[in-house]
């Protein structure tokens, strides 16, 4: 098993068709860390509230979180736009995991790092929360067209192709979304005191100097990690 000092995963999306609950299990059997920070929209309340099912195996990666809580690992969850059930809560602690809004450290490397998930930037979201949740069931249509996709592909033997992710990159003015998500994000995080701005949010995983994204385990299957020796890496499962 690999061993790091910080874990930082994002947009799990358990409870949702889209969540690759097969890679998270994969990645939490391999990988450890002295903190795991889930940065928002781990349970996802939205797609719950539109009638998907609970599978065994988003219950399971919440035992596995337990259970790492439970042997020293320090576990804190930020909740994002789609498990904002608990805003109501936040902060409060149930067994050894801690839930926040947002959350700031020190890494090895001696910067300040501020965590939280990337809604507060989205005016969509705060503003206009139902086109977000007409997006959400469109983006579960697109989900579905890509399993079918995919299996076609797959008696092709051609390798795996995500469709949420070519249409996001044909979408006019993605780039400039992109961008100005990173700058606000930055200046938030300066704002507050922070050498580094640390997201989720938008699945696009990404490690720039004062701006890092951990992506998601839906289209990318993706989490950063920071090694004993301060180094960040994007784990791709």
């Amino acid at each position: 098993m690999d061993k790091w000092k910080t874990i930082i995963m994002s947009d799990l999306h358990l409870g949702a068709i889209q969540s690759n609950t097969d890679k998270i299990i994969e990645f939490l059997d391999y990988n450890d860390a002295e903190t795991i920070i889930l940065n928002g929209d781990i349970i996802d309340g939205w797609a719950l509230k539109r009638g998907t099912k609970w599978k065994k195996g988003d219950s399971k990666i919440i035992r596995k979180l337990l259970k790492k809580a439970e042997h020293g690992t320090k576990i804190i969850y930020l909740h994002g736009n789609h498990d904002d059930f608990m805003n109501q809560f936040v902060p409060f602690q149930m067994g050894k995991i801690d839930f926040v809004r947002e959350y700031g450290f020190k890494g090895v490397d001696g910067r300040l790092y501020y965590c939280f998930h990337g809604d507060v930037l989205d005016f969509i979201v705060i503003k206009m929360k139902w086109v977000a949740l007409i997006g959400g069931w469109s983006y579960d249509l697109v989900i579905k067209l890509n399993t079918f996709y995919n299996y076609i592909r797959r008696k092709l033997n051609l390798p795996y192709h995500s469709l949420a992710n070519i249409i996001k990159r044909n979408v006019k003015g993605l780039n400039n979304f992109l961008e100005r998500f990173q700058t606000n994000a930055t200046k938030l995080a300066k704002q507050k005191g922070y050498d580094v701005a640390v997201c989720g949010h938008i699945h696009q995983p990404k490690i720039d100097v004062d701006y890092m994204n951990s992506g998601d385990f839906c289209e990318n299957t993706t989490c950063l990690v920071e090694n004993i020796d301060g180094k960040w890496y994007i784990i791709e499962v």
